[in-house]
């Protein structure tokens, strides 16, 4: 057995970065002979909380917990997921979907959208999302869950996530992570202990007086970022010049005629809006820049779009878009909040954590620290807080508005590098690459890309193997195909209630 081997793990925070920790890490590791992990959290310090959207990488972490998939939709009063909605961000009164799973069908050994390319330059005037399953089903209110095992259906191209409720969430994997030997301890921290030689965190002080030791920590304790940016002195990297957001107000409000499986993301003068239907409530919040709109001008425009009746105060947020310049530091680790923060547009914060916790596993440090592992999970961790930026200013950076200065200030940022290669290629040639793996697919950058208006340069040659006619023939069967399945698809209620996944209607709160 190692000698070496880290045996006493903390976890500053719960909420839901804290709590996904100890939730995955007891579920992975907890079986290791004197192995344990303390959580430490305070009922007096609240958690942000409002982030309620996932993307469907949630999937393969609720797996791997072993959740079962009803229990966790009646738990968190979770809804599906489908895509986003991006409603007046290209123009006002312009619309379109950013589905999960893919368009089409690849064809000729090309992908499908060089296809649909071809077909717009020989006359078919169809819009991509007319191609995806899971676009046609979240506009018509339709779920059933992927058919992997059909590929010839167009539910085999189909992939989701969910909308939930994040306090919900947390306090359900609280209860898996103490039945799984967490232990939680209550208390404010008032004190980080370092070691005078090394500056590893050695222990935290409770203001009880208590002491929590620890070998490995994990700060979860949000945008105070308490171990990595306060004790430690970790600087953060400001991206606000690229992402100029950097506040939010959010507030519940009574379910409304909408609840289709999606978000939605409505642009606004000087910022966006989210909607997020769950089964007993929608989650409401406007994203803006503080810069070019009063905090209370912002508030009054989310109260006066709500689609229900409040259920409590507007609750204020404020943030800066970046990261820490290293997510690890000697024996800390930050997850969530505390390692940085890009707005909710793509619902990328939960996925944060999860590959956080991730990279963790694959790279489990001993009592040593080697630096190899330390240097290689900060390369990933910026690498994907990278990638996901620029995902992000494609949204800003690609429209037309010009009805205030911070569209304009938007429509004239210089586009980060990575983008900008992406935009030329495009541009170019209508091709879009996935870098070393990241994170949004190319079926993702096409959506934007093409909902945004970007004009692609041209298609792929192979897609003449076709004739036109037969694109134009091929094209109109998909659609067609794609249709007649959402048709015969239940409602999202009615998927639920027959599959166990509902909670009892009186949950629902209703204007």
């Amino acid at each position: 057995m190692n000698p070496d081997r880290i045996r006493k793990l903390v976890i500053v925070g719960g909420g839901t970065a804290g709590w996904m920790a100890a939730a995955a890490i007891s579920k992975i590791m907890g079986n290791l002979p004197d192995f344990s992990i303390d959580l430490v959290e305070s009922e007096a310090i609240g958690t942000v909380g409002v982030g309620e959207a996932t993307i469907p990488q949630i999937c393969l972490f609720n797996a791997m917990l072993g959740l079962d998939e009803m229990e966790f939709m009646r738990e968190t009063h979770a809804t599906y997921k489908l895509g986003i909605e991006f409603v007046d961000w290209t123009r006002i009164g312009h619309k379109y979907i950013h589905p999960f799973g893919f368009y089409g069908l690849d064809m000729m050994g090309v992908e499908f959208h060089h296809h649909w390319l071809k077909g717009r330059l020989a006359g078919d005037t169809s819009e991509l999302d007319e191609y995806s399953i899971a676009a046609m089903a979240a506009q018509s209110n339709k779920y059933l869950p992927p058919a992997p095992n059909q590929p010839k259906s167009p539910l085999s191209r189909l992939g989701y996530a969910f909308q939930f409720d994040a306090g919900r969430y947390a306090r359900y994997l609280r209860g898996r992570s103490e039945r799984q030997g967490v232990n939680r301890v209550e208390g404010r921290i008032v004190e980080v202990e370092q070691d005078p030689d090394s500056g590893f965190i050695a222990a935290l002080k409770l203001e009880s007086g208590a002491r929590v030791e620890g070998e490995l920590f994990l700060d979860c304790s949000g945008f105070r970022s308490l171990l990595l940016g306060q004790t430690l002195g970790v600087p953060f990297v400001d991206w606000s010049k690229w992402l100029p957001n950097d506040r939010a107000v959010a507030i519940p409000c009574t379910l409304g005629p909408n609840r289709k499986p999606i978000t939605r993301a409505t642009a606004r003068r000087c910022g966006w809006q989210w909607n997020i239907p769950l089964q007993h409530r929608v989650g409401n919040g406007h994203v803006y820049s503080s810069a070019h709109i009063s905090d209370d001008e912002a508030t009054a425009i989310l109260l006066a779009d709500l689609e229900g009746e409040p259920l409590a105060a507007p609750n204020p947020l404020r943030f800066l878009a970046g990261h820490r310049a290293r997510a690890w530091e000697k024996n800390v680790v930050a997850l969530g909040l505390a390692g940085g923060f890009l707005e909710p547009l793509e619902s990328t914060s939960i996925h944060l954590v999860q590959s956080g916790i991730a990279r963790l596993m694959t790279l489990f440090p001993t009592r040593e620290f080697k630096p190899q592992e330390i240097e290689r999970y900060n390369q990933m961790t910026q690498q994907e807080y990278v990638d996901i930026r620029d995902f992000l200013v494609l949204h800003y950076n690609a429209t037309e508005r010009d009805d205030s200065e911070y569209w304009t200030y938007c429509r004239n940022i210089d586009p980060p590098e990575g983008l900008a290669e992406k935009l030329a290629m495009f541009r170019s040639s209508g091709r879009v690459f996935r870098e070393h793996n990241e994170l949004f697919t190319e079926t993702s950058w096409e959506a934007v890309l093409v909902g945004q208006g970007i004009v692609a340069g041209g298609y792929h040659p192979a897609a003449d193997l076709l004739t036109d006619e037969e694109t134009l023939k091929r094209l109109a069967s998909i659609r067609g195909t794609v249709a007649r399945t959402v048709e015969q698809m239940p409602t999202q209620e009615e998927f639920l209630e027959a599959n166990g996944g509902a909670i009892d209607p009186a949950l629902r709160l209703t204007a």
